[in-house]
């Protein structure tokens, strides 16, 4: 009887280490809550659960619910939030080298290619190098890629270069911004949240906001007429960090778990955003309310030349910029782009 009684308190005692051991990541993703992205992310967190035996499981907080959009590398190294899932781009005040990393507008060919550099071709420690520098010891980067090429909506045709000129653009900061305004557009910064209600308002005429899927499920098929798809500049490069020293205090298995599903999720959900939107596209097309323009090869070049120049201005503001782009360039011909 005492041995039963021992091996009962025992097994109570492990049952509640085991509860007190799980621990929630409470994470702010750059999606508003309903976004395909968000809806999506949710999803995605039951495999992390099994991959921990559910001692590990992250709560994508939508954009802007605990910090403004442009303040999460600062909460996660103070502890407020345990990580983000953020675009880099939003940090281009910081270093200029954010802005490089943060897209590399018109670079690469596809968004296959951009998350490859990032998760296996030197993005990752080319970030990881920044954040060292900015907020020494206090984040680790865990991946980064982006989810797909952005397909830009526009409330009027946009068929080439020409026709940017003058058009009031939402455009994340950084190169993108960079770009259009180089292109003769008039870009802005605006948080992804308060897309639709520019749009609606004609505060701006386009916006440079997220993969057509996307898009589509945040509404903006309703008010913006004149798609850009497949897109002619952007592949938001999104991260994947974490507060070191919440890092630390995992056990082995649940870093290497956390890692592994950082890779994994944004791997499957390059292929289903592509796979959705261009089922989308497909609908949209029948449907003909929309008119969905692909630039011609000539106007997607003469945009690249612009683009190129960007790059190279935002690479002369900081050795960190310099070094992200030569990085970047490196690993483009490697893959036979350069």
């Amino acid at each position: 009887m005492k041995k039963l009684l021992i091996s009962a308190v025992l097994s109570s005692a492990l049952l509640i280490s085991g509860s007190l051991s799980a621990k929630t990541l409470k994470f702010q993703i750059s999606s508003k809550a309903g976004d395909w992205a968000h809806t999506y992310l949710n999803t995605k967190n039951k495999v992390l659960e099994e991959l921990t035996n559910g001692e590990l499981k992250i709560d994508p907080l939508p954009t802007k619910s605990v910090v403004p959009h442009r303040e999460t590398i600062d909460a996660v190294a103070n502890g407020i939030l345990d990580g983000d899932m953020n675009a880099i781009a939003y940090f281009a005040g910081r270093d200029p080298a954010f802005a490089i990393m943060g897209d590399l507008i018109a670079g690469y060919d596809t968004p296959k290619q951009y998350q490859e550099y990032c998760m296996h071709g030197g993005g990752k420690e080319m970030l990881q190098k920044i954040y060292d520098k900015v907020l020494p010891g206090k984040i680790l980067v865990l991946g980064c890629g982006p989810y797909g090429k952005e397909a830009l909506v526009s409330k009027v045709p946009i068929n080439g270069v020409a026709d940017l000129k003058g058009v009031k653009i939402r455009s994340p900061e950084g190169l993108a911004a960079d770009v259009f305004r180089r292109a003769g557009a008039s870009p802005s910064s605006i948080p992804f949240s308060e897309v639709y209600t520019s749009l609606e308002k004609g505060i701006v005429d386009a916006a440079d906001a997220s993969v057509y899927i996307n898009n589509h499920a945040s509404g903006f098929h309703k008010i913006a007429k004149y798609p850009l798809y497949p897109g002619i500049h952007s592949m938001a490069n999104l991260q994947t960090i974490i507060n070191k020293k919440v890092f630390n205090k995992l056990s082995k298995q649940n870093q290497v778990a956390l890692k592994t599903w950082t890779y994994w999720v944004w791997t499957s959900k390059l292929r289903d955003a592509g796979l959705d939107g261009r089922a989308q596209v497909a609908k949209d097309k029948a449907a003909g309310d929309l008119t969905i323009i692909d630039w011609p090869v000539s106007e997607r070049a003469k945009f690249r030349k612009i683009a190129v120049e960007a790059w190279n201005a935002a690479a002369a503001k900081s050795p960190l910029a310099k070094e992200a782009l030569e990085s970047n360039l490196a690993y483009m011909k490697k893959i036979g782009l350069l």
